[in-house]
Parts: structure tokens; C-alpha cells; sequence
């Protein structure tokens, strides 16, 4: 089975998801610069979200060049990392309309773990489905951003009942980990084509 639709069903379920964030925020009243700040940790958690949206779909794009055939397995695992990215608005809203509360910035963080979890399975998957000569797992050998991440989600979980801004602080380190797109799978593509 090719993997166009795969690619193409996800491009367009992460553009959904973006466009249902920037939909819920609400147009502040009044003119002044003052008007905008109850609308603000809202933002901010959009600003945050449309960025962990964008690393998802950059990396998920990188990740599939590195697919030959897309198996079953794979397609339920790209739906299990879409059901937890699909999640991301609702968290997203929540955290800033209650002005980064603790429980909210768990449940953010909660998202992002299971979010993390599911792209590490369907990442497993093309790895295995690919064998022992898989470009992503040769891409990807030592995988220390892959491995930190869930890690710093748990600790901001929980710091996030006793501080949390530092739960969120722990959000935007793990996000600027993954800003810089995921080098290693160009550098394996362009290897194994010449």
C-alpha cells in the first residue's frame, strides 16, 4: 500500500486541528492595547500548541520519506497519534481560559505525553514493518530528544500541581528541543540515494 493518503489524511487532520485553535480564540472588546491581556495566557497556549502541531507534522513528514509500503498496523498507529493530537485544541483552551491552572497544565501535559507515545509506537511500527535495513532506524539510532521528552513530561506533570509555570516552562524546553526539524533522516535519504 503506497503511503499518499496516509500523508495526505494527516496533513489534513493537523491542518484541521490548527485551524479549530485559532477559531475558538475569541476577539477581545475595546481598542486599547489593555483590551488584549484577559485574552493572553489564551495566546500564549495557541502560540505553544500551533508549535508542538508544527513539530509533529514536520517530523511526521521527515518520518514517512523513510517509508517503503504502509502496513495495517501502521495506519491504526498514525490514527492512535492523530486521536491524541486531535486532543491538543481542547487542551490548549482549557489551560488558557483558566489562566494556566494546575490541573489543566497537567492534562496539557498529559496530552503531549500520549501524543509522544503513540508517534514513538507508530514510529516502532515502520521501523519493524521496514527491517533490519530500515532508514529511520538507522536515521534515528541514538534517539536522545525521543527518549528525554516523555521523561520531562512526567516531571512537568506533576511539578505542574505544585508550580504550574514550571510545568509550562518544561512544555516549551521539550518543544524548543524539537524546533530544529530532525536532520538525520535528510542526511540517510540523501546517503542512500547516491
Amino acid at each position: 500500500m503506497g503511503k499518499s493518503r496516509l500523508e495526505a489524511f494527516s496533513d489534513g487532520v493537523i491542518a484541521i486541528l490548527i485551524t479549530i485553535m485559532v477559531l475558538e480564540m475569541k476577539v477581545p472588546s475595546g481598542e486599547r492595547l489593555e483590551a488584549l491581556e484577559p485574552v493572553l495566557p489564551v495566546f500564549l497556549s495557541y502560540v505553544l500548541s500551533f508549535v508542538y502541531l508544527g513539530i509533529y507534522w514536520n517530523n511526521h513528514h521527515h518520518m514517512l520519506h523513510t517509508v517503503r509500503r504502509v502496513t495495517g498496523p501502521m495506519l491504526w498507529a498514525n490514527l492512535h497519534l492523530l486521536f491524541w493530537l486531535s486532543l491538543v485544541p481542547f487542551a490548549t483552551g482549557w489551560m488558557g481560559s483558566n489562566q494556566f491552572a494546575a490541573v489543566p497544565t497537567a492534562l496539557y501535559g498529559a496530552v503531549l505525553l500520549m501524543a509522544g507515545v503513540a508517534y514513538y509506537v507508530l514510529q516502532a511500527l515502520i521501523i519493524r514493518s521496514q527491517g533490519p535495513d530500515s532508514l529511520l532506524r538507522r536515521a534515528i539510532r541514538s534517539d536522545w530528544q525521543g527518549k528525554s521528552s516523555p521523561l520531562i513530561y512526567f516531571v512537568a506533570i506533576a511539578a505542574s500541581f505544585w508550580s504550574p509555570r514550571l510545568g509550562q516552562a518544561l512544555y516549551v524546553a521539550v518543544a524548543l528541543i524539537w524546533l530544529v526539524p530532525d536532520r538525520r533522516i535528510e542526511r540517510v535519504l540523501a546517503d542512500a540515494e547516491t
